[in-house]
């Protein structure tokens, strides 16, 4: 369909919770000193701005990384967060929002590498000009899901794979699925971590279902929420699937979430959890 840009949701609670992951993944791969694959299946533009036509439509950025950008209380992991956050605003003044593969080529080493894919025709022109200043991230016009298959198991044998397409159709539920059965029998010992929203409570059990089915170990699920489920139109929460997180993922969020719901659900409508499908 191609119809999605993130451009009109940059910078919300959504991209909030789906940063701070991807941060505390990348430091924790960061700890040794070999390195290491990201791959971003659906990577979007990289950079956004919030002054743009389609973020100034929604302005959803206003009630995600505009709750948090003057604050003086957070914690170590949210300034960390909010650090690189900075890096793309030199003046100052929330301006602009770095997308994951923007996050994550600033964050990366000399010895890391990405690989980042987009289709979308707007996107992808964009997403390569974004990254041209990096010389180790290959930006490439090609299905994310069948990177899977193409680029795992990576030569460095470690890696993190960031997927976190748009749920325009119904199918990419199951499409996750089954990127990630195809992703873990070419490397088991990879990260993983699939982005969901959560518009329908019944799709986000049916993933968790088929990720049980699968008997794969070690699949954490972070949620965090603004407002309850409901079935009316619109997402209410946004979580992070994680496969083979790093082993202090779990504390990290349990310990910031609180926070999290309290500045971003400020009507007091919030809720987040952290559970174990599959443990170790």
């Amino acid at each position: 369909m191609l119809s999605y840009r993130h451009s009109f949701h940059a910078g919300n609670y959504a991209d909030v919770l789906k940063h701070i992951v991807q941060l505390l993944i990348l430091e924790a791969l960061q700890q040794k000193e070999k390195g290491f694959l990201y791959l971003d299946t659906h990577a979007g533009a990289g950079l956004y701005s919030l002054q743009s036509f389609e973020a100034e439509k929604t302005a959803e950025f206003a009630e995600g990384i505009g709750y948090l950008w003057e604050r003086s209380d957070l914690p170590e992991v949210v300034q960390r967060y909010l650090t690189q956050i900075k890096k793309v605003n030199r003046n100052g003044r929330l301006t602009f929002y770095p997308g994951s593969p923007l996050l994550a080529a600033n964050m990366l080493r000399p010895q890391d590498r990405a690989v980042l894919t987009e289709l979308h025709p707007s996107d992808y022109p964009l997403l390569r000009k974004n990254m041209q200043p990096y010389a180790n991230v290959q930006a490439k016009r090609e299905n994310g899901f069948q990177q899977l298959k193409s680029v795992l198991p990576p030569k460095e044998r470690r890696g993190f794979i960031l997927i976190d397409p748009p749920y325009e159709l119904k199918e990419d539920y199951q499409l996750v699925v089954d990127a990630i059965v195809e992703g873990y029998k070419r490397f088991a010992t990879g990260t993983y971590a699939i982005w969901y929203p959560v518009v329908l409570r019944q799709q986000v059990k049916k993933i968790v279902q088929a990720l049980e089915e699968t008997k794969i170990r070690k699949i954490l699920q972070i949620e965090l929420g603004i407002r309850p489920d409901t079935q009316q139109r619109g997402m209410t929460a946004s979580g992070m699937i994680v496969i083979n997180p790093p082993w202090q993922l779990e504390q990290q969020m349990r310990e910031i979430l609180p926070y999290l719901t309290k500045i971003l659900a400020p009507t007091g409508t919030g809720h987040w959890s952290v559970n174990w499908i599959t443990p170790e």
